[in-house]
């Protein structure tokens, strides 16, 4: 056939390396995402970052080809023009040729595609991957670890259902990878609260916690240690009222039938509570109640949120402790022996000191533990080096899940709203100060949502009544 016939545009594809491989990348292209998108096509999106392979890394792979594609065919004809390459046009020869083109690009991308694409996926629909594999979540994945929701999935508390949640996770996705690869990302990481992409608790909390459902009451032992010799134990006795529906309690005095309580915010992090909106729809009931010289009416600037569950357990997964209380746990747990001496007070001093990085605190932490029985205590760092090794790799796990130096996260970063000891918690609303303009103000009564059996007792005799003390005895002493 003459050099000057038209030849069709499939035969030109199969002359120059640069279409094929634009071809492949394409075909690559289509068929992975033929592999991700039935997990896209659901009511409950899985993982946001499952985004970045949909949205950039398919798309990227896609137009590529879609680039190399006219750039092949340009130069294949002109090698033919230049007499480089073949200039018989054989129909049979270059249909052969393309077809087992395109039938082993095919093939490989199936096999490709069903191992690795679809297992690639999955991964990234494991908290592993969430936490693991982006070091700004190393903290946020440390406390997870350290929690009661560790078999929960991410995604089912931080992917909203619906499209508006496959939207949001997508572009929380894309926005994080940029923000990840520019390494522009701030230091710590603003919790959901502060960077206003908190998913409603009714969309994700409530699918397995019912707050309106009656919780009756819990009973609560709190554990504290002296920092003495002996690590002189006492305890604290709690009665929790949670209540809930038409019951008193925490949750029936805030999320009872037809109540809805609205607050307005002076900082991001919501510690700051100026203004309190309390409506009760069943009784008609309104009332405001503001701090004094805050505005207290509902024209005021500040932002506004409707209360719900995430308000007071802004932490219920990824929960930091603060040195004190870490190793109160500790103690209570037997993760550190409560007869070495000094224990609970040497274990916050070494966890409060300052570390540059955090191998520089595994370095130095557990050496600090231990030097400080080999040198106080020397037949005792003799005879018990084992619990004092352990101890000492305790108190290390409990600063490599709460300190994360490079991040900028240390002790009391993220805030606990859950009770009113460490951080202000309740008092944020209970703390007196706020009150409606006929002077009533937001009630402080301890009792009204714990009734105190023991406070702060050695040996507190309801335990004792209830069997559980000696119980709580033996744990400690194992």
């Amino acid at each position: 056939m003459s050099s000057t016939t038209k030849r069709p545009l499939w035969f030109l594809l199969t002359q120059h390396w640069l279409s094929l491989l634009g071809v492949a990348l394409v075909a690559t292209a289509l068929i992975s995402w033929l592999f991700v998108l039935p997990q896209q096509i659901r009511g409950h999106v899985e993982n946001p970052y499952v985004g970045i392979v949909v949205f950039l890394l398919l798309p990227a792979i896609f137009f590529t080809g879609l680039l190399l594609i006219p750039i092949g065919v340009y130069l294949s004809k002109h090698q033919i023009r230049g007499g480089l390459a073949e200039e018989t046009f054989d129909r049979k020869t270059a249909l052969r040729r393309i077809g087992w083109f395109l039938a082993v690009t095919t093939l490989l991308n199936i096999l490709v595609g069903t191992q690795v694409t679809y297992r690639a996926v999955k991964h990234m629909e494991t908290p592993q991957f969430c936490g693991a594999t982006c070091h700004t979540m190393a903290p946020e994945f440390a406390a997870y670890q350290n929690s009661p929701h560790s078999k929960v999935e991410c995604v089912d508390c931080h992917v909203a259902p619906g499209v508006s949640g496959w939207i949001d996770s997508k572009a929380s996705g894309t926005r994080q990878l940029i923000e990840t690869v520019m390494n522009s990302y701030p230091r710590p990481i603003p919790s959901a609260l502060e960077s206003s992409r908190l998913v409603p608790a009714r969309e994700t909390c409530e699918n397995c916690h019912w707050p309106q459902k009656f919780g009756g009451v819990n009973l609560r032992v709190i554990n504290k240690y002296a920092e003495d010799e002996t690590n002189t134990r006492t305890q604290t006795v709690l009665v929790m009222m949670i209540g809930g529906n038409k019951f008193a309690g925490i949750h029936g005095a805030h999320l009872g039938p037809g109540i809805h309580i609205r607050f307005a915010v002076a900082d991001a992090k919501r510690q700051g509570i100026p203004w309190i909106e309390y409506r009760n729809a069943t009784s008609g009931e309104v009332k405001i109640f503001a701090v004094a010289g805050s505005p207290t009416d509902s024209a005021t600037t500040l932002p506004k949120f409707e209360m719900q569950c995430v308000d007071c357990h802004n932490r219920p997964t990824h929960t930091f402790e603060l040195p004190e209380r870490a190793m109160d746990k500790a103690l209570a747990r037997g993760d550190v022996a409560i007869t070495l001496p000094y224990i609970k007070k040497r274990g916050v001093e070494v966890l409060k000191a300052e570390y540059r990085t955090s191998q520089e605190a595994a370095d130095k932490l557990p050496g600090d533990i231990v030097s400080f029985y080999q040198k106080n205590y020397p037949d005792l760092a003799a005879a018990r080096s084992q619990d004092i090794s352990q101890a000492s790799q305790a108190i290390l796990a409990i600063y490599s899940r709460n300190v994360f130096p490079d991040l900028r996260v240390t002790w009391g970063t993220y805030p606990n709203n859950l009770g009113h000891i460490d951080f202000p918690g309740c008092f944020r609303c209970h703390d007196g100060s706020h009150a409606t303009v006929d002077g009533k103000t937001i009630t402080q009564d301890c009792n009204t949502c714990h009734e105190p059996l023991a406070m702060e007792e050695t040996s507190p005799e309801i335990l004792k009544t209830l069997g559980i003390g000696e119980r709580i005895s033996k744990v400690q002493k194992q």
